[in-house]
């Protein structure tokens, strides 16, 4: 499964509609990372690879989410997307964090491993 690109309609729909909510309530089926990006940024561009390889790796575990904020910027601006790239981490109970920057990939494996309690697939 490839990563999904989402617009603020389909975040609204699949993530969390903060237009009728107060208090952060996830809609997915199961934990989820967003990476939020732009094509011009060169960091963006080097952990693209990465997520692509989250999102076959953790198929039906995790979903992997991508924003353009140059597109979607009212989301942008609702998660105080400041420096790109950023990176929402959901995890199915709690609130989500954000990480600034282009994390290396066992960071990404850390985290879903201990925020999530998904094991290793390898």
């Amino acid at each position: 499964m490839a990563t999904e690109h989402l617009t603020k309609q389909s975040f609204l729909d699949k993530i969390f509609n903060f237009e009728t909510e107060q208090e952060w309530k996830f809609k997915g089926e199961r934990p989820a990372i967003i990476d939020f990006y732009a094509d011009w940024c060169g960091p963006c561009k080097m952990i693209a690879p990465v997520m692509e390889e989250l999102s076959d790796e953790y198929t039906g575990k995790v979903d992997i989410y991508k924003i353009d904020t140059e597109a979607e910027q009212e989301l942008a601006a609702a998660f105080g997307i400041r420096s790109i790239p950023s990176i929402l981490f959901i995890p199915m109970d709690g609130q989500p964090q954000m990480a600034q920057g282009a994390l290396p990939k066992h960071t990404f494996k850390e985290v879903i491993e201990d925020k999530f309690g998904i094991g290793d697939p390898a």
